[in-house]
């Protein structure tokens, strides 16, 4: 059994918002998000599936209203999907395990951190701070957040 699914149980307990984002879709209004201005250490997960996404390392302020990263926590959470939506070419961006609807990514992000720009809904994400990680059991991304090194010494 994978750690992170889909929750029905999390999925009841979505306030309007986080489940018009996650469930319909939908795009919470600029500037209103959450986590827009968090500048904490720590990780953002899905709020459905507790998948790890994002790591704060990875946050920047992009101005466009929405919480923006530059790359999430890997690959094996994240699914891109040709959006065509709304008079526009845009590659969405879903959780894997939880199917959640996160925002889209962009071509113009921060050139020296790989260019890309994670612009996501903060409806869809759950920080966990830095000191709450290793109880929670994500342990293995501190390193991800701190920037210090782990190869067993």
């Amino acid at each position: 059994m994978n750690r992170f699914e889909k929750d029905p149980e999390a999925i009841a307990r979505l306030n309007p918002e986080q489940y018009r984002v996650t469930q319909e879709n939908g795009t919470e209004q600029p500037g209103t998000g959450e986590y827009l201005h968090n500048d904490e250490p720590g990780i953002y997960v899905d709020i459905v599936s507790r998948e790890p996404l994002f790591s704060s390392r990875d946050k920047f302020d992009s101005g466009c209203g929405w919480p923006s990263f530059s790359k999430p926590v890997s690959e094996h959470f994240i699914n891109e999907i040709r959006d065509t939506s709304h008079g526009m070419i845009r590659i969405e961006v879903r959780s894997v395990h939880g199917d959640s609807h996160l925002g889209h990514v962009f071509p113009d992000g921060p050139r020296d951190r790989g260019g890309l720009r994670y612009c996501i809904n903060s409806a869809s994400l759950r920080f966990v701070p830095l000191e709450e990680m290793e109880a929670e059991g994500y342990a293995e991304y501190i390193p991800l957040v701190t920037g210090e090194n782990h190869d067993g010494d």
